[in-house]
């Protein structure tokens, strides 16, 4: 049960598939302890619905491939402006980077949508005490792909853009305009201009058909 004084834990759901946010819904509504009260369709929307109900939130549940933007992009903003909202990613990918990503913007929890009906629930009483929560198949795919990198001696790869190019990057490789980026990441269309052409010269890249394959090869954006 909830360790929020008797109060049932309030949730911030965002999946950019409908489907996917009522089958969540339906789990969570079902418990005594547990309320979505609010949802979001995608990355940027998840931001707005946090700032707007701000200390009314316990927890927020982020998909990590949603447009806009990522739901890690949309942890770090959360995460700057409402430090005491707890984060939790239910995904499809068991990919590392997003794993060790996700614990850098702060996650408490990673489970994946395979073991949602078994570990959800838990998984969101677990964040609530600030106890970290891994499902089974994530561990068993990433932790295990973790130590055989430090048994060889590897690092994990590093980020080959900064967190706001990856925001422009990802704006790209869905169409959007320079103006329509930098209206919804509110910078100036000559900031954008900057930051896409720093990225295109990082990459080693040529235009915006080349940053649409790596935006859709690093999961940004869904091919």
């Amino acid at each position: 049960m909830s360790d929020l004084g008797g109060h049932r834990i309030r949730v911030l759901l965002a999946d950019d598939h409908a489907l996917v946010r009522k089958g969540i819904r339906l789990i969570l509504d079902g418990e005594p302890d547990l309320t979505v009260v609010a949802e979001a369709g995608d990355g940027a929307e998840a931001v707005a619905e946090a700032r707007r109900a701000g200390a009314a939130l316990d927890l927020a549940i982020l998909d990590i491939a949603m447009p806009r933007r990522t739901g890690l992009q949309a942890a770090r903003e959360i995460g700057r402006r409402l430090p005491h909202l707890r984060l939790l990613f239910l995904t499809m990918y068991d990919n590392e980077q997003y794993f060790f990503e996700a614990l850098k913007v702060g996650a408490c929890g990673y489970v994946l949508k395979s073991a949602a009906d078994r570990d959800l629930v838990s998984a969101c009483r677990a964040a609530l005490r600030d106890e970290p929560f891994i499902c089974a198949e994530a561990q068993t795919t990433l932790v295990r792909t973790y130590v055989d990198r430090v048994r060889r001696g590897d690092d994990l790869p590093d980020r080959a853009v900064t967190d706001r190019e990856e925001e422009v990057l990802k704006l790209v490789a869905e169409g959007h305009s320079s103006k329509e980026i930098g209206e919804l990441l509110f910078i100036s269309t000559k900031t954008v201009e900057r930051h896409r052409a720093n990225i295109l010269q990082r990459l080693g890249m040529r235009d915006r058909t080349d940053l649409t394959r790596y935006a859709i090869r690093t999961g940004l954006i869904e091919p």
